[in-house]
């Protein structure tokens, strides 16, 4: 009895939770379907031969959603799951609007262009350029963070929500050989397979790889070339970081210049990629000490409705102070199936490794209780139903577990709810492109 009592009142949040998302998310979906409405009335203004004449592209998405977490944990965290990282609570993640043109891809003239984006939500905190923190993390002197979109809103008056400019760039196409694109301000990262825009994923939540292991943005020039039908390539160097490039801004950590590196191989009936991308250089202008890392990145069709993408991924910073030098690595893989035109089915795996209890914390957005060292391990399934060209939906079910010591040393490490080991999620989101 006392089993089947906890379990009735365990489903209770998770009926309210679903309620209040339905509710939440419909009023939301709401307003957003009125103002797309509206705009159609007054005419698309990418269709003005103003807008047509400059090339010039404007729109957005907004994505909101809710996670449940089985364990009702106290302090409403789920834990080291970001983006989507409260529980029971609907979350605008991501109101992104943005204006482009963008530039040719091949032929024999020159081009120039550029985008801005420009994001509200839960999800900016992870997205600003967030790449110098409060100390150097080998020699523990204070740094003046970057002040380019850090707290645009004020820290004191918005606990979850802020804005965020991750990408501000300009963009040319130069007519060497098969064609040169280069970008120069501040824009996402190349590397790794999931990225911050959600029409871009097919999970709401994501791997940890992307959260702990990757760079979300840079600052700097990066040059992309098609070396063949087969093969390209990319290059540049960042800076404005004392995370080795990583995050950088404009007006801090300047004389601090990494490396950026990738290659990109693609079969000749597209079917197969291949894709190898990093970072290289020192760690802040206070240290040279090395930070690094590489992703490898496998895509393959197994047939015309199933998908598979296998990624490894391998960082390292040397000499952080009280840890020495550390090493986070792990491997992620996606399986999709497309049902119909508009229903795709797909599962995540995932095992990543913090080896010193580094970059994992819990919660991820205040980066506490740090690990001694720890091996994270996610299973994800869910659905992405697209029944218009404007929506995207993607409920999915998620389940975590870690293997690793607390940073006393005389325990578990137990970062998720309430004390606990392992724990299941269950989300849902919707996206609407305009």
């Amino acid at each position: 009895m006392s089993n089947q009592r906890r379990h009735s009142s365990s489903l209770k949040p998770l009926s309210i939770s679903i309620a209040l998302a339905l509710l939440s998310g419909s009023a939301f979906a709401k307003s957003l379907t009125e103002a797309s409405t509206l705009l159609e009335a007054a005419g698309d203004p990418n269709d003005s031969s103003f807008m047509k004449n400059l090339g010039l592209k404007i729109g957005g998405w907004g994505n909101a959603g809710i996670t449940y977490n089985a364990a009702s944990p106290d302090n409403n965290f789920n834990g080291p799951v970001t983006f989507g990282d409260r529980s029971g609570e609907f979350q605008l993640n991501q109101l992104n609007l943005y204006i482009q043109r963008a530039v040719a891809t091949e032929g024999s003239s020159w081009d120039f262009g550029g985008r801005f984006d420009v994001m509200f939500g839960t999800d900016s905190f992870f997205t600003q350029a967030y790449g110098v923190p409060g100390s150097d993390p080998v020699t523990g002197r204070p740094l003046t963070r970057n002040h380019w979109d850090l707290d645009l809103l004020g820290s004191d008056t918005n606990r979850f929500y802020d804005l965020a400019m991750p990408q501000a760039y300009l963009e040319a196409y130069i007519p060497i050989g098969n064609g040169l694109n280069v970008k120069a301000g501040h824009f996402y990262t190349p590397i790794g397979y999931e990225t911050v825009p959600a029409p871009d994923n097919f999970f709401y939540s994501h791997a940890y790889t992307m959260q702990y292991g990757e760079p979300f943005t840079h600052t700097g020039i990066l040059g992309n070339y098609a070396v063949d039908q087969n093969w390209s390539v990319l290059g540049g160097a960042v800076t404005g970081s004392a995370t080795g490039g990583w995050d950088g801004g404009w007006d801090q950590q300047l004389g601090n210049w990494a490396g950026i590196a990738g290659t990109t191989w693609t079969s000749d009936d597209k079917n197969t990629s291949a894709n190898i991308a990093g970072t290289y250089g020192a760690v802040s202008e206070q240290s040279d000490k090395s930070w690094g890392m590489y992703s490898i990145v496998l895509k393959h069709n197994v047939t015309d409705k199933t998908h598979m993408v296998l990624q490894h991924d391998h960082g390292y910073a040397d000499g952080i102070l009280g840890l020495g030098n550390s090493e986070w690595y792990g491997v992620n893989t996606h399986l999709t199936y497309d049902v119909t035109d508009k229903v795709v089915a797909g599962v995540r795996g995932e095992w990543f490794r913090d080896q010193t209890g580094y970059r994992v914390g819990s919660p991820g957005r205040t980066f506490a209780d740090l690990s001694t060292g720890a091996s994270f391990y996610a299973l994800t399934a869910g659905v992405t139903w697209k029944p218009t060209a404007w929506l995207n939906l993607r409920p999915n079910v998620r389940y975590d577990w870690v293997d690793g010591t607390n940073a006393a040393g005389d325990g578990r490490y137990r970062p998720f709810g309430n004390n606990k080991q392992d724990q299941f999620l269950f989300s849902t989101d919707f996206t609407v492109n305009f």
